[in-house]
């Protein structure tokens, strides 16, 4: 049995060549999506975790989350994208297949 419902990580991976990666705000969807899952009282052991990844090699279309243990990977763009799969994955259970990657 996994330690967590759900384990989510985003990456903040920051190129050092200037091209487009995840990094640019990538963190600031995590530290969001932190406070949402703790302030709807989902955190901790047995609910959801949510942590930064290093690349996850889908720099073209990021910011990129993914939510295990379903392994679904997601293009998240705002903090609303965040709140819509909090919501639909998270919580309902469903795929959130126009943000899906």
């Amino acid at each position: 049995m996994s330690y967590y419902q759900h384990h989510i990580f985003f990456c903040t991976n920051d190129r050092d060549d200037g091209r487009p990666s995840c990094g640019h705000c990538g963190s600031e969807l995590r530290d969001y999506a932190k406070k949402k899952i703790k302030s709807l009282g989902l955190n901790g052991a047995g609910k959801v975790r949510v942590n930064n990844a290093g690349c996850l090699d889908r720099c073209d279309e990021g910011p990129t989350m993914v939510v295990y243990p379903e392994g679904v990977w997601y293009h998240c763009a705002n903090q609303s994208d965040v709140d819509e799969i909090i919501a639909e994955h998270v919580q309902g259970g469903r795929v959130v297949e126009r943000l899906r990657l």
